[in-house]
């Protein structure tokens, strides 16, 4: 199988398949981030990048000759980025010069002709949703990863991979994935704590998805797209709170513990993370896929 993966950040794509033992001959990813680059090679050595999506060229020299592949791309996966068509956004659409990516996508499904694909995205206004539909010429299919996982995390999913959205809630919760001891630099300090806390309750002023309280017996909110992926904190019997770790993270997005601990800070592990998929998610939709 030949993969083109368009926006491929830390490869989640390619963990699942992986994961569920199919064979990929050869795997482009389309990545401008250095560091999501860097984590994808460490793990994946074989990981052919082409760079920026807007300049792959589906004949002459830019794709097809990196490998003798039959000049056939298999599998054609992409979550294109999200910050035009979020409800948490400005609801830009596709003005949005980062949502104008998806036809980058669109363009390469037409001239490829893969077998399978599958496009990745939030959730978003209908005339948005719409027009993606028509341009794919499927209705997208909605998981919450909260069944697989400890997030509330909803996705759309584009795609004409055959499988069954999934329906059963694994149980799995906030106290699930906390490590039983972290490094103090997690906490918050008491200036912060003064600053947006008052007893147990959030200062309304702070109140975002980003920085809510959430108890260790529930679910936590989708790890955000950006250099915050991660909650304030939860509220321990302690009384105090803190960030999630990074591997805390990767235990939400259900990537591999480690994946992402290849020399880079935090930060940078956090918004992969965030700009990441639930690989458990994907791994159920790729279990549709027949031997190419």
């Amino acid at each position: 199988m030949n993969v083109l993966s368009l926006f491929d950040g830390m490869s989640c794509g390619q963990i699942a398949l992986d994961q569920l033992g199919i064979k990929v001959n050869n795997y482009f990813a389309a990545e401008v981030d250095k560091y999501a680059i860097k984590v994808a090679q460490q793990n994946f050595p074989g990981t052919i990048h082409l760079g920026d999506v807007r300049e792959i060229q589906t004949s002459g020299t830019h794709l097809m000759d990196e490998c003798d592949c039959g000049h056939k791309i298999d599998l054609l996966i992409g979550g294109s980025p999200c910050q035009g068509f979020s409800f948490a956004g400005k609801n830009l659409n596709f003005d949005d010069p980062r949502s104008k990516l998806f036809f980058e996508y669109a363009r390469l499904l037409k001239e490829l002709k893969p077998k399978y694909f599958l496009l990745e995205n939030v959730r978003m206004k209908k005339e948005s949703m719409d027009v993606i539909s028509e341009y794919l010429g499927v209705e997208p299919i909605a998981i919450n990863s909260n069944l697989v996982s400890a997030q509330n995390r909803h996705r759309l999913y584009w795609t004409n991979i055959p499988f069954d959205a999934p329906t059963e809630d694994k149980g799995v919760v906030l106290r699930d994935i906390l490590e039983p001891e972290v490094d103090k630099k997690y906490y918050a300090g008491k200036k912060l704590r003064e600053s947006y806390m008052g007893g147990n309750q959030l200062n309304p002023k702070y109140k975002s998805q980003c920085n809510t309280i959430y108890p260790d017996d529930g679910k936590f909110a989708t790890l955000c797209a950006g250099t915050h992926g991660y909650s304030f904190g939860y509220v321990p019997s302690t009384s105090t709170y803190r960030k999630l770790t990074p591997t805390e993270c990767e235990r939400l997005q259900t990537v591999p513990e480690g994946y992402t601990d290849k020399g880079i800070s935090d930060t940078q592990r956090y918004k992969m993370l965030g700009n990441g998929w639930t690989v458990d998610v994907i791994k159920h939709i790729f279990n549709g896929l027949e031997t190419v």
